[in-house]
Formats: structure tokens, C-alpha cells, sequence
């Protein structure tokens, strides 16, 4: 479908609102307007009064990790599991993949920093195969000195699109104390108590000396080469205000509401994931993403660990009041396109803009997805 084509009979979702009784225009790969009636003898697809909704930008989803590895010490040929997990992605209408990869050498599974390198380089070497734009997010655990070589060669070899700060040291973030820590780590991986101690008190170390100076070095490659930066499950005001001071422009699954009032006030913008919106609560019994929408803090929203809950948590905001659906729109695809700096040319149904889109059929309470464009090549398609 690169010849150009028209799509009639949609509810066409825009930044500003849904539109009805107009045309999407596409040629070569754009969309050309938005408009009343189309042109004759232009191929058409009727939308069937379904939604048409932007490409869904997914800044951050560590499924990829979970297809290389899906259990403990299984592998799988990358190549075999981006391929397929492309297929997915591309049938939950995300157009834009930011594939996670954590270098964290002091944890377990494929974190271990020339691990890490080697998929992203390999995932860099056949992505123009994939079906959807595929990119890199690089997640740098602050207490892995190892990793800061890893990641500025990647860096300046291009093979980075965005870049995350996470610490994972207990006693703050994700794990407020050592057994919540060894409770999450622990079992999955057989590590003993003892195993669990050493990895502790070397990160504890670590997290002392060197990180303040490799966060530093980091944050000045990035911003050399004009890469989006973040910071991961940050619990309080203090790291909030230390995030403004070091010009890191969004907070990824902030721990509590403190937290995320904080960088809402401040200006910077608050991703959080769409499984909590789905599920109605976090896995790890941290913030409600709902509850932070509805009270303004939230900006964008990532797949996490679930690719398969970015369309059904725009509905599921939609359903509960909590935003109109152009506005829960906007968290899944212009907001995050924004925030990585690719809204020039996707992240909106615009003209001008890639055709990146995405039908779907909201019918029986259970949005489906009809087709998927990158574009303007159909990636996907139920009928």
C-alpha cells in the first residue's frame, strides 16, 4: 500500500478532538489532508465508522527482554524473537517501538553489559526489516561502573535513541527495603540469600563512589548527541528537584503521588504505564496511574512489560471518566513523540506527518485493532 489511497467513513481522532465526515488523503507515505469528501478515482477503505487513530509511540517495553529470555537461562535467537515480537507489536497498533534493554551487570538474565551491547547492535543491524520503526531505549543501572563504556560507544555509533537513569539499590525506588529486593530477585533466579547479600552491599558500594561521576559523564554524551533522557521509579521530591538540576526531562513510573505532583509542578513530564491503567493498580503496589490522571499529573503512557495495553488504556481512561479519548490519545502518541523528539513527523494523525495509523473497532465493550499503517504500508490487518 505505498500508492495512495484514501480512507472515508472513520471517526478520525486528532489531537483537538474525534472528527467525523472526513477523508484521510495518503500519498507516498504521508498524509496529504483531512478533509470533506476525497478525490475520484483514488483507492479507497472505508473505515466503517470505526476509529482511526494515530500510531501508537511506545517509549518504553522491556517485552523484548522477556522474548530473548522467557524463562531463566532459556534463549532465543534474537533475530527469531524481535521478528515475532515485531508481529505483535505491530497487531497492539504501536508504529513506533523503543525497545528497553538494561545494562546492570550486579543483576541477572540478559543485563549483563556485553549482553546487552551485543542485542542492540544485532537489533540496529536488521531493523529496516521490521514491519514498525524500531528504536533503542538504553537503561543504565547507576550503580554499574562496567556499563559506562558499553553505553558511550553506543552512543556515539548512533545505536541509542533514548536514554533512562535507574537505580535499584534497595532502601529507595522500587524496593523501599532489602526483602523486597531479594523477595523480586531471589526466587525467579535460584540466587541464595547469600548470593542476594553480595549483590546488595556491591551496589550499595558502587552507588557511593563511582555513580555520581558516571551519571555525569553519561548525561553529557547524551546530550552531545541530542538524546532524550530519563529517570526511573523516583520516589520523592528530592529526586525530582535533583532531576530539574540536572536538565533530565521525564520521570518514568514515578513510586507515589508526592513524587509525581512534584514533576508536574516542575515541568517535567510523567510517563507512566499502561498496564496500572488497565489492571487499576501497580503491580508493585506503588502509585495508581489513574488516580494520577485524573488529578493532571500524567503526560505520557508506556507499555512497560505489556505492549498489548497501550490501546486498551485509552479506552479504559475514556470509560472511567478520567480523560476524553483525543486526550488518552495524546498519552500513547503525540506526548511520547514529543518527549523523544519525533513529533515532526509522527505521533499525530496531521498533514504532513507519516501515515502512521491505526483502525479500530471499539464494538462490544473490546477495542480490536483492524489495521496497522507505517507509513502508509499496511503492517497488519484483520480483514
Amino acid at each position: 500500500m505505498q500508492d495512495g489511497f484514501v480512507i472515508t467513513n472513520a471517526r478520525v481522532v486528532t489531537p483537538e478532538g474525534v472528527r467525523t465526515g472526513v477523508s484521510v488523503q495518503v500519498e507516498n507515505g504521508r498524509i496529504s489532508g483531512i478533509r470533506e469528501g476525497f478525490p475520484q478515482g483514488t483507492r479507497e477503505i472505508d473505515a466503517g465508522g470505526n476509529y482511526l487513530f494515530p500510531g501508537f509511540v511506545d517509549m518504553h517495553s522491556d517485552a523484548i527482554e522477556k522474548g530473548i529470555e522467557p524463562r531463566p537461562n532459556t534463549f532465543f535467537p534474537v533475530d527469531i524473537a524481535v521478528f515475532e515480537l515485531d508481529k505483535k507489536i505491530a497487531s497492539c497498533g504501536i508504529t513506533t517501538m523503543f525497545h528497553s534493554l538494561s545494562f546492570a551487570e550486579l543483576e541477572v538474565g540478559l543485563r549483563n553489559n556485553n549482553t546487552a551491547a551485543e542485542i542492540i547492535r544485532e537489533i540496529h543491524g536488521f531493523r529496516h526489516k521490521l514491519k514498525v520503526n524500531t528504536k533503542i531505549h538504553a537503561r543504565f543501572e547507576i550503580t554499574d561502573h562496567g556499563a559506562v563504556s558499553f553505553l558511550e560507544k553506543l552512543i556515539r555509533d548512533n545505536q541509542i535513541n533514548l536514554f533512562s537513569f535507574m537505580d535499584h539499590s534497595p532502601g529507595q525506588g522500587q524496593f523501599q527495603d532489602v526483602i523486597s529486593f531479594k523477595n523480586y530477585y531471589g526466587p525467579v533466579y535460584a540466587k541464595s540469600d547469600a548470593e542476594m547479600d553480595d549483590i546488595i552491599e556491591r551496589k550499595l558500594q558502587a552507588k557511593m563512589s563511582h555513580a555520581p561521576r558516571d551519571i555525569a559523564r553519561l548525561l553529557d554524551v547524551c546530550r552531545e548527541h541530542g538524546i532524550a533522557i530519563a529517570s526511573h521509579d523516583d520516589d520523592s521530591r528530592e529526586k525530582i528537584h535533583w532531576m530539574k538540576e540536572m536538565e533530565i526531562g521525564m520521570t518514568e513510573f514515578p513510586i507515589n503521588m508526592d513524587a509525581v505532583q512534584a514533576a508536574h509542578e516542575l515541568g517535567i513530564r510523567v510517563c507512566l504505564g499502561s498496564p496500572n491503567v488497565v489492571r487499576g493498580r501497580s503491580s508493585s503496589r506503588n502509585l495508581d496511574a489513574r488516580e494520577a490522571i485524573r488529578r493532571g499529573y500524567g503526560d505520557i503512557l508506556c507499555s512497560d512489560y505489556s505492549p498489548m495495553t497501550l490501546l486498551h488504556a485509552v479506552f479504559t481512561l475514556e470509560r472511567h471518566g478520567i480523560l476524553p479519548l483525543h486526550k488518552a490519545t495524546n498519552m500513547v502518541s503525540l506526548n511520547p513523540a514529543r518527549a523523544v523528539g519525533i513529533a515532526d513527523h509522527t505521533g499525530s494523525l496531521e498533514a504532513g506527518k507519516d501515515a502512521d495509523m491505526v483502525l479500530v473497532d471499539p464494538s462490544d465493550g473490546l477495542p480490536r485493532v483492524l489495521k496497522t499503517f507505517v507509513a502508509g504500508r499496511e503492517v497488519f490487518a484483520t480483514c
